[in-house]
């Protein structure tokens, strides 16, 4: 096989593995989607089948919008998005009429409405959805009110509906899972800090800036995963609050809800580690070999974490594994480092300890095994100073 070939070859293989990662993204997304999904469509046609079946309205169009508004627009503030709903239509009826009564209806009026709705609702210290529902509802009673008589009280009637049939769907008919809801929104996140975590490691076995740089830049990129774990278990709350039927998780999701503050502290303190990383290779400083060993630990940890939570096991693996990697960090640190591996050396422990706590055990505990596990190397040697003494290390930095 020639040169080009092989490079065609390359490049071929690697779209075939990006197109297999990206389907399998989209899956992802799908299986996390569908419960939410299956939820909307039962809420759209139940707030229909009531509003015009047993309300009498011939045209429930706002039912269904407003059931599927309250179940999308907002996961985990449904309760307040339903009330949000209802207060923007009143504002919207409200200008709506007034200024078709005062002005009549026509293109400036509808102007005029769309404005005022947005002065008056921003004004009174009113939430983003309330301006924009109280906004598309006067755009709505000016356009219709022409060809369509007494549509103030249906729209009123169907934001009523379509906000109830979401909440008795999610609280009754169809409750999701909280903590499955949870465990979908967790791996995405818990992936990626494992993945980097390995990546540093290998990077500082071989000495590769290139690929440890790459790590942190992906790292960094973690505002989607952490909104989408911040999201879910907005949502598992507001489920466990109004849905009899998962009552009984509360203790479970309490434990989940306590892990999400840790898990972001563990990703922001991984990216230290990994910047240090960066520059311990650039300066050509030692790497002890139990450095990256210590890191690799981190990584295993996580993926350890995000199993136990998943099958709802008490997480004694991954807390065995973290307090092992910082005991390869204390190793490293006691063969010697330089400036920016006592720093990695001291995130290693500090990113330690916040996944210790994300597991459940207390901050103080957390920091004691911490400190327990790295041994006597954070303490100043006790022995008579010497005339010339060789330079030492720098002190790690103190727990964060």
């Amino acid at each position: 096989m020639d040169a080009d070939s092989a490079r065609i070859a390359e490049g071929m293989q690697e779209l075939r593995q990006r197109s297999k990662a990206t389907l399998h993204d989209r899956m992802h997304r799908v299986r996390a989607a569908f419960g939410l999904a299956v939820q909307a469509g039962l809420a759209a046609a139940l707030a229909w089948i009531v509003s015009h079946q047993f309300l009498g309205n011939p045209q429930p169009v706002f039912a269904p919008i407003s059931a599927v508004g309250t179940l999308a627009a907002s996961v985990g503030q449904r309760l307040r998005r339903t009330v949000e709903l209802i207060a923007g239509v009143a504002v919207g009826v409200f200008l709506g009429d007034l200024l078709i009564y005062l002005l009549g209806a026509g293109a400036w009026q509808l102007g005029l409405v769309v404005t005022a709705a947005i002065v008056v609702t921003v004004f009174a210290g009113a939430s983003v959805a309330i301006v924009i529902q109280a906004a598309a509802t006067a755009v709505l009673i000016v356009t219709l009110t022409p060809s369509t008589q007494n549509l103030e009280i249906p729209r009123f009637v169907d934001a009523f509906v379509g906000g109830g049939i979401a909440l008795l769907v999610t609280a009754i008919l169809l409750p999701l899972n909280p903590l499955r809801v949870i465990n979908r929104a967790a791996r995405p996140a818990l992936d990626l800090l494992s993945a980097q975590l390995d990546v540093c490691a290998e990077a500082l076995r071989t000495r590769d800036r290139g690929a440890a740089q790459q790590a942190l830049f992906r790292l960094r990129e973690n505002k989607e995963e952490l909104n989408a774990l911040s999201e879910a278990i907005e949502g598992a709350k507001e489920t466990i609050t109004i849905s009899p039927a998962r009552w009984h998780r509360r203790s479970e999701l309490t434990h989940y809800a306590e892990a999400a503050e840790p898990i972001d502290r563990a990703m922001r303190n991984s990216g230290t580690l990994i910047r240090r990383s960066v520059t311990m290779i650039e300066d050509e400083e030692p790497i002890p070999e139990p450095m990256p060993d210590a890191v690799a630990h981190l990584a295993e940890s996580v993926r350890l974490l995000r199993h136990e939570f998943a099958a709802g096991e008490e997480p004694q693996q991954a807390r065995e594994r973290c307090l092992r990697a910082v005991s390869e960090a204390g190793r490293a640190y006691g063969a010697g480092v330089g400036f920016s591996g006592s720093v990695v050396v001291a995130q290693v422990r500090t990113t330690a300890s916040d996944l210790m706590v994300a597991s459940g055990v207390d901050q103080d505990e957390a920091n004691r095994l911490v400190r327990q596990a790295f041994g006597d190397h954070d303490k100043p040697s006790a022995g008579p100073a010497e005339a010339n003494p060789a330079p030492k290390p720098p002190t790690a930095p103190p727990l964060g």
